[in-house]
């Protein structure tokens, strides 16, 4: 977050050099990678316009080894490889996710608007935090929605400011819980749908197991965030990132009152007008689940309700800045992110094009075959969390590893639906973790937390969730789950 008198979003100097220097190892060590573990390739195929792979057609190349020089140059490569319109979409929705916050800022809405919330729930605000974390899982569990969640994950911080919390509060009440129900899958159609649709089950089938599976997480989730607000409205130094957010905590944590702000009587239209733009976004949303080519535009057309509501709301505000200036301003804030995200996608550039991905699935799917059920689950489960490490889609994986896995699953007397709920949690829950996935490195790109520190408090919950997640795999094979 940006400081008192710049506004807006602001990636913190600590956060940005410490989050370079891990994911510029990793992308050493995939590079090295390339050096060790043997080339090789499946044949592919196009089904239904996604790369599918074909089981059984492995053969091992020649050649081997991805030249040191394009371990430097994969960011850049990225724009142009098969992935590029994606990261070039992103990209421009956090440009205008900068700059629209920025204006927000420097018109007191945010202040307006956080005021207004605090006074509603101030005496209930457990209460709001499990009804901010059961919107955020739902739309990530049933729509799939999570990328498009990022633009609301500033105002949810901004929030926790202004409730006495911090930073990771704001965080696990919004993009941690949208990554969570992203995971605990009931109708998500982009992985759930697309891998039961490729392991020839019924759409959205056993859904009952599934709705448990989502009710877990959510109290797990709800009382990791409960307990951390509360020890740090006992002590606010027990924040893991305290320092971080002092200037943020001032600004937000003690507001001046609604009638104080200079513009305040204009800010109750402006802020209807800007609502009236998220409801929109989340109409859009809910309609889009339905309709897959409105779904396949749906980052860019929020980008753009988000744009042009900011930009009337900011209009009509008469806050008397540069709309353009700060604008532009927000936008410069955010920029380092543009680098986070092609260096955490290029890993994935490397590891594909020095030839070793098949290589990973060939020698995985050899060892599983080899295994009793209750082995093989969890060896499915690690294999999805291994890709995880270098895929974040949660579709493309679906296509390259269940026409593998789906076969070995009846080989080994597994059913197609456990091995659908291994590749569900495999593919989720790490998405807030790992940080070669560029949705976690934009997200903490907008706000103070560094890599390090986020990773030390959410390891923890991550270690839990593992655990759940091979329990309830194990209860699937045990009551043959179908």
């Amino acid at each position: 977050m940006g400081d008192n008198n710049s506004g807006g979003i602001k990636i913190s100097k600590q956060s940005f050099i410490s989050s370079v220097v891990i994911i510029f190892t990793l992308m050493m060590i995939a590079g090295i990678l390339t050096w060790v573990i043997p080339a090789g390739s499946f044949e592919h195929a196009i089904v239904d316009g996604r790369d599918t792979i074909l089981p059984g057609t492995y053969q091992f190349a020649d050649t081997g080894g991805y030249a040191i020089w394009r371990w430097f140059t994969a960011p850049f490569e990225v724009v142009f490889s098969s992935d590029g319109p994606t990261v070039v979409v992103i990209i421009l929705f956090i440009f205008i996710i900068g700059g629209t916050f920025c204006t927000l800022d420097k018109s007191n809405m945010l202040q307006y608007i956080m005021n207004s919330l605090v006074k509603k729930f101030g005496k209930q605000k457990y209460r709001l935090m499990g009804i901010l974390i059961l919107f955020f899982m739902l739309f990530g569990s049933a729509f799939g929605i999570f990328e498009e969640l990022v633009a609301l994950v500033p105002i949810v911080i901004v929030l926790s400011y202004a409730l006495g919390w911090d930073s990771l509060t704001g965080l696990g009440m919004s993009a941690l819980a949208a990554g969570f129900g992203f995971s605990a899958a009931t109708l998500n159609p982009f992985t759930l749908g697309v891998a039961q649709k490729l392991a020839g089950l019924p759409a959205f089938s056993g859904i009952l197991f599934r709705i448990g599976v989502f009710l877990i997480f959510y109290i797990l989730l709800y009382l990791f965030n409960l307990k951390y607000a509360k020890k740090i409205e006992k002590d606010p130094t027990l924040s893991l990132v305290y320092k971080e957010d002092l200037e943020q905590r001032k600004k937000y944590g003690n507001m001046s009152a609604i009638e104080e702000l200079p513009n305040a009587q204009y800010l109750g239209k402006s802020v209807r007008i800007f609502s009236a733009a998220l409801v929109l976004v989340i109409v859009y949303i809910v309609i889009s689940f339905f309709v897959p080519v409105m779904a396949s535009i749906s980052l860019p057309v929020m980008a753009v309700l988000f744009l042009i509501g900011g930009i009337i709301a900011a209009k009509t505000s008469h806050y008397g800045g540069n709309l353009s200036k700060d604008f532009i301003h927000g936008i410069l804030c955010i920029a380092p992110s543009a680098i986070l995200i092609l260096m955490a996608m290029s890993v994935k550039l490397i590891i594909s094009n020095g030839g070793i991905m098949d290589t990973i699935l060939y020698y995985a799917a050899n060892r599983i075959e080899s295994m009793g059920e209750y082995g093989a689950i969890v060896m499915i489960f690690g294999l999805v969390l291994l890709l995880n490490f270098f895929i974040g889609s949660g579709s493309a994986k679906a296509f390259l590893l269940i026409p593998i896995i789906a076969p070995l699953a009846d080989l080994v007397g597994l059913t197609r639906q456990v091995a659908v709920q291994a590749f569900c949690f495999g593919d989720g829950f790490t998405n807030m973790l790992y940080p070669t996935n560029p949705l976690l490195m934009i997200t903490l790109g907008v706000t103070v937390v560094s890599y390090p520190k986020w990773f030390k408090w959410t390891i923890g919950l991550q270690l839990t969730v593992l655990a759940l997640n091979v329990g309830l795999l194990l209860l699937a094979v045990m009551i043959n789950y179908g």
